[in-house]
């Protein structure tokens, strides 16, 4: 396969850290009077951009804060996370160390908070080795649009059908499909319900990111 670049998501692809922001929406509706939060909220937020997720918190449960107290707020929740606990998920390191033997260039286009995400790629040692690292601050409107794709894209140098898209989550499978991105789907434990049209809709399904490399010997 001729693949000039990889886009790769962050958390659920690179990081096992999908669990944590499940248990942090909770936490965070909880200390703020919603006693009862919906069992898939995560699965509605995750969609979207953290701005998006935060008036979507103030509009549906009527919280009485502001959007920015809620991002804030929601950052400090998971920031000791990022910072300390969470860690890679298999083969990251194997499969970065075949990307720079192949000389094929490789970057991140990410929904978390952009602090968070370069807090915990440094203190896995790998943050240096990826060319960017875009996130809603560049690209307000998250992944639902093809955007940030088309952009992490420019700075590879190639153009969508020479790109490989490693993402976790269907919604954004979906629109690097669409936009005409090679995708590959990495199997995460949360996407376990949307598995089955997941697989149907990438191009290729790994359970583990080396199997990446299989993909590109083809």
């Amino acid at each position: 396969m001729s693949i000039k670049g990889i886009i790769f998501d962050l958390d659920g692809t690179l990081i096992d850290s999908m669990g944590i922001w499940s248990r942090i929406d909770r936490e965070f509706l909880h200390e703020n009077g919603v006693t009862d939060p919906p069992a898939d909220i995560s699965d509605i937020v995750k969609k979207m951009t953290v701005d998006q997720s935060s008036q979507y918190f103030i509009d549906r449960f009527g919280l009485s804060c502001t959007k920015e107290y809620v991002i804030k707020r929601i950052e400090e929740l998971v920031r000791i996370e990022y910072e300390e606990r969470i860690q890679l998920k298999p083969d990251v390191s194997e499969l970065l160390d075949y990307l720079d033997d192949s000389r094929i260039p490789y970057g991140i286009a990410t929904a978390t908070y952009k602090v968070l995400a370069e807090s915990v790629l440094k203190r896995c040692g790998i943050y240096g080795r990826f060319r960017f690292l875009l996130s809603d601050r560049e690209y307000p409107m998250g992944k639902k649009y093809p955007d940030i794709f088309h952009g992490a894209a420019q700075l590879l140098g190639g153009q969508p059908d020479e790109i490989l898209v490693a993402e976790d989550s269907l919604h954004c499978i979906e629109t690097a499909k669409t936009a005409g991105f090679v995708t590959a789907a990495v199997y995460d434990e949360t996407s376990e319900p949307d598995r089955k049209q997941i697989e149907a809709l990438a191009d290729h399904y790994v359970h583990r990111l080396r199997e990446i490399i299989d993909i590109l010997q083809k």
